[in-house]
């Protein structure tokens, strides 16, 4: 394969816009498929290999009609389901859009029938990428959600992950020493 080289001044695509996102991590090849299996495996923070990335919904009909998309939804070599969100622009209703996001990730696993039960529900991760607003009003770039008791902190130990990472908190990061 042949390198690319930019000049400083040149026009490159932003990996941050949904089509170039979609591209990169998508695409049937093993540099692309590289590249989504240490992305994902850096933000769960363990080794996962993407074994399928799997079909969006067929299009909505209608601009009007509301259907949920996700930009990458995929499976690990351990079952385990992942969804994976780039969002330029969250609107004040995003942490219930993720919500919604990781319910139906967590419910499309298929646990029908005498031989299955709720033991054979694997983790699902709703994994967000948010690009120029924060959602959560801190310092921290990067949260992970799990349920748990607001009174005392205990987790409920379930199965379903929310993942925010919110890509403009990093300016800050990237001005601290590398000590620090």
């Amino acid at each position: 394969m042949e390198k690319v080289y930019f000049k400083y001044e040149d026009d490159i695509i932003n990996p941050c816009w949904d089509n170039v996102f979609k591209a990169t991590f998508t695409r049937d090849t093993p540099e692309s498929r590289g590249a989504l299996d240490y992305l994902l495996s850096a933000i769960i923070r363990r080794r996962l290999s993407v074994l399928s990335i799997i079909a969006n919904e067929s299009p909505v009909e209608s601009v009007n009609e509301r259907q949920i998309r996700y930009d990458i939804n995929c499976k690990f070599d351990n079952n385990e389901l992942c969804n994976i969100e780039m969002t330029l622009n969250p609107d004040a209703y995003e942490p219930v859009r993720l919500e919604y996001y990781a319910s139906k990730l967590f419910v499309g696993q298929d646990i029908r029938g005498v031989d299955k039960s709720y033991s054979d529900l694997k983790n699902t991760y709703q994994i967000s990428l948010l690009v120029n607003s924060p959602i959560i009003d801190d310092d921290v770039f990067i949260h992970h959600f799990r349920y748990y008791d607001e009174e005392t902190g205990t987790s409920l130990g379930g199965k379903s992950n929310i993942i925010t990472i919110e890509l403009s908190k990093l300016e800050q990061i990237a001005l601290k020493p590398v000590t620090k």
